[in-house]
C-alpha cells in the first residue's frame, strides 16, 4: 500500500527545525540569492529540477537547451520557464552558445545538456558523440570567452568508468571507459573537461584565470517528471497509467539508484565550494547513494508495483536487447570528506515520493507548486 503523506503537514512540522537550522548557520554561509547561473539542459528531467531549485533559492537562472525531448515533460508541466530565462539553442552551435553566455555574464555554469540514453546511443552514435563530447568542448570554450564565470560544474555519469562488474564502488581515480557509445562519450567528456582544466583553468593558477572547474558523476537518478524512453521508472509509470503489465529487462542488474534531489544537492554544494576558490574542489566528484540503495531492477519493480497498487504489475522481457552493465556502484567518499555531502533519503522513500508526484500529475494538481513542495520537504531533511 502507498503510505499516505502530506507535504503540507511535513513542512509545518519542520518549520521550527528549519528555523533553528538557519539560526545555527555561519553568517558567511553561501547564498544563491542574486547569483547569475547559466544552466545547459534546463528542458531535461534533471535540468528542470535544478532550475526550479536554484530559482527557489533566489538565483537568476538563464537556461540554454533544445526543446524538451519527451511529451509530456517536466519543463512544461512544472512551468520551469515561469521562473527562469528560457533560451533554446544547441550546445554544438558555438556562436549561439557564446552569445547566450556572454550576454548573460554568469558567475556559475552548470553543464547538464546531453544525449542521456544508453540504448539511443546505439541507434545514433554520431549524434551522441557530437552532443556529449563536442558539445561539452563548446560549453567549456564559451566559458573561456566569458570573463564573469567563476565556478563550473560539468555533469557526466556513473557510466563513465571502465566497468569491470566489481562488487565495490568506483572511485574518481579509477580508469575511465565505456562499452557503449553513450558511456564512452561521457568518459570522453570527462577527459575533455580535465584537458580544459589543465590547459586553460589550471588549479595552480586559479587566482590568475579565476575559473574553478569540477566534474560530477551521479548514479541512476529517479523522481517525478521523467518521461524518457527506455528508463525503468518512466517505463513502469507509463505501463501503470495504461493498466498494462510492464516488460522488464535485466531484472538482476544492480544500479546506484537515488532521488534526483540527492545529486542535485551535491552539484549545488560543489558549486558553492568552487566559488570560494579553494583549488582542492576543482576535480571530479561521485555522488552516489549508500550501499544499501544499490538495488537490482527487480527490487525496484516490486516496490513500485506495491506503492502504485491498483493492479500494477510487471513481467520479464525475454529479449534483454543491447549490452548494458550488470553491476554498477559508486564510492562517494570524496564528496563526503570534501563537501560534507551525504545522501538524506533512502530508496524506499524516494520511490514513495516519485509515485506521489506522478499521482498528483495524474490528478491534475499544480505540478510547479507540488515540485517546489517536494524540494522544500527535501531541504527539511538536510
Amino acid at each position: 500500500m502507498l503510505v499516505p503523506y502530506s507535504f503540507d503537514s511535513w513542512l509545518t512540522s519542520c518549520k521550527s527545525g528549519l528555523s533553528n537550522y538557519a539560526d545555527s548557520m555561519d553568517a558567511n554561509t553561501f547564498s544563491w540569492e542574486g547569483k547569475k547561473v547559466f544552466l545547459t539542459g534546463h528542458t531535461g528531467f534533471k535540468g528542470g529540477w535544478l532550475a526550479l531549485w536554484l530559482a527557489s533559492k533566489g538565483a537568476v537562472v538563464r537556461g540554454y537547451a533544445l526543446d524538451p525531448y519527451t511529451e509530456p515533460n517536466l519543463f512544461t508541466v512544472g512551468r520551469v520557464g515561469s521562473v527562469i530565462e528560457d533560451i533554446r539553442g544547441d550546445i554544438r552551435d558555438g556562436g549561439a552558445l557564446d552569445s547566450a553566455m556572454q550576454s548573460f555574464a554568469p558567475e556559475v555554469v552548470f553543464h547538464m545538456a546531453a544525449q542521456p540514453l544508453v540504448r539511443l546511443s546505439y541507434d545514433d552514435p554520431i549524434g551522441t558523440y557530437e552532443t556529449n563530447v563536442i558539445g561539452t568542448a563548446r560549453v567549456l570554450n564559451s566559458i573561456r570567452r566569458t570573463s564573469s564565470v567563476r565556478a563550473v560544474v560539468s555533469v557526466t555519469t556513473d557510466k563513465c568508468y571502465e566497468n569491470k562488474e566489481w562488487i565495490w564502488g568506483y572511485r574518481e581515480t579509477d580508469p575511465l571507459g565505456g562499452y557503449d557509445p553513450y558511456s564512452s562519450s561521457k568518459a570522453c567528456a570527462e577527459i575533455v573537461s580535465a584537458a580544459y582544466r589543465q590547459s586553460y583553468f589550471p588549479v595552480g593558477r586559479l587566482e590568475e584565470h579565476g575559473v574553478a572547474l569540477a566534474t560530477a558523476r551521479a548514479g541512476n537518478v529517479i523522481g517525478g517528471g521523467d518521461w524518457s524512453d527506455d528508463r525503468l521508472i518512466p517505463d513502469l509509470v507509463r505501463g501503470f497509467l495504461k493498466g498494462e503489465p510492464v516488460r522488464i529487462r535485466r531484472p538482476l542488474a544492480i544500479r546506484p539508484w537515488q532521488h534526483v534531489m540527492e545529486p542535485l544537492h551535491g552539484y549545488m554544494r560543489l558549486a558553492e565550494q568552487l566559488m570560494t576558490h579553494d583549488a582542492k574542489f576543482a576535480t571530479a566528484y561521485n555522488f552516489g547513494p549508500s550501499d544499501d540503495d544499490a538495488r537490482p531492477v527487480e527490487w525496484i519493480a516490486e516496490k513500485m508495483t506495491g506503492f502504485w497498487g491498483h493492479g500494477a504489475k510487471w513481467i520479464l522481457d525475454p529479449d534483454p536487447g543491447v549490452h548494458e552493465a550488470g553491476y554498477l556502484k559508486l564510492d562517494a567518499s570524496r564528496a563526503r570528506a570534501d563537501l560534507g555531502w551525504t545522501p538524506h533519503m533512502n530508496l524506499e522513500t524516494a520511490l514513495n515520493w516519485l509515485v506521489q508526484w506522478y499521482r498528483a500529475w495524474q490528478d491534475g494538481d499544480d505540478m510547479h507548486a507540488f515540485t517546489i513542495k517536494q524540494i522544500n520537504a527535501y531541504e527539511a531533511l538536510l
